[in-house]
């Protein structure tokens, strides 16, 4: 049944009401009726050559036809006033959307990072937002002695503010000397910047890691992060990552603990938000085993393949649409 078999009943049964008790309580039916008129783009003159059929539909006196132009004038005049209210929302929605536009372009300049070429070992990176403005941020850093510190995070939130708050840990990060890449003392800091700035009810997760391309091992420390997983070349399994910590903005004084992995040839760090994690099929949430499964699917191609591959899959099950901003970071030491 569509909108028109519905209305024409409904507005039938207005003008009959009101033709026998004139009662203007009536009338506000129509006024009503107009706003779902306007919902489903019905023109005025559709609503006038309605109201024209239904009143040739039985015999009605003069008096009786000049009597329904009450409800069919009182169903115009709120259709004019919901109208222009329309219109002007509408306006007042494209220039907010216009701005939205502006600041997530803003936004991808500001955030922008390289994926940095390095010696004996590759990184690949994704991030896709579920909206305009992006709660997920990675950035990659090295430091003088060349080596690589990657980071992650993730603002439980959405939206503008989160967009904000990613921006600000962007200017923190840089704010930082490069020359010490300690992910403790890094997270350290980063928190004493969110507990001052950020609104109590907005919490951020993130890792912090450094990968040395001299010795091969991956530094890594966590601050309530979605862990992620280190994948074994030579058992060919995936463990998931140590490390919790305590997210950044809660407590200023809370120390990272860090943690150590050797990458032997072959051997993979994958990080990631818990957008990864999350997606949702018809069935439900995907679990851990089905995202390795995955990563070794594609284990074999270069890590930005592999993490675009991946994304490709998990987006194609979500039936293209996300719901949570996407964030997916292999490391991966080549095979000697």
């Amino acid at each position: 049944m569509d909108f028109w078999d519905t209305v024409k009943p409904k507005y039938r049964d207005i003008i009959k009401k009101y033709l026998i008790d004139k009662d203007e309580k009536i009338l506000y039916q129509g006024q009503k009726l107009s706003r779902k008129l306007i919902e489903h783009r019905i023109a005025p003159e559709e609503i006038v050559s309605l109201h024209k059929a239904i009143m040739m539909e039985g015999d009605h006196s003069a008096e009786q036809l000049l009597d329904s132009f009450d409800v069919l004038l009182e169903v115009m005049i709120a259709y004019g006033l919901a109208y222009r209210e329309h219109q002007i929302l509408r306006t007042k929605q494209m220039a907010l959307k216009n701005e939205i536009e502006v600041a997530a372009s803003m936004q991808q300049t500001l955030l922008r990072t390289s994926i940095p070429q390095i010696q004996g070992a590759e990184i690949g990176a994704i991030s896709v937002p579920a909206r305009q403005m992006n709660g997920d941020y990675f950035h990659f850093v090295i430091d003088d002695a060349q080596n690589v510190g990657i980071a992650i995070a993730d603002v439980i939130g959405k939206g503008i503010p989160a967009a904000l708050s990613m921006s600000m840990i962007k200017y923190a990060m840089d704010s930082l000397p490069e020359d010490q890449l300690r992910p403790g003392t890094i997270l350290k800091s980063l928190n004493r910047v969110v507990e001052r700035n950020v609104d109590p009810s907005m919490f951020i997760t993130m890792c912090f890691g450094v990968y040395d391309q001299r010795e091969h091992t991956f530094c890594y420390s966590s601050a309530g992060h979605e862990p992620g997983f280190f994948y074994h070349a030579e058992s060919k399994e995936f463990k998931e990552l140590e490390g919790r910590g305590l997210l950044l903005g809660i407590d200023k004084n809370t120390e990272y603990r860090e943690y150590l992995k050797d990458l032997a040839p072959g051997d993979m760090v994958i990080l990631l938000s818990d957008g990864v994690t999350e997606c949702r099929t018809d069935e439900g949430f995907i679990e851990r085993e089905d995202l390795t499964g995955l990563i070794r699917k594609y284990i074999d191609l270069p890590a930005q393949e592999i993490v675009v591959s991946v994304y490709k899959e998990l987006e194609r099950l979500q039936e293209f649409e996300l719901r949570d901003d996407f964030t997916l970071i292999i490391l991966k030491r080549f095979i000697k």
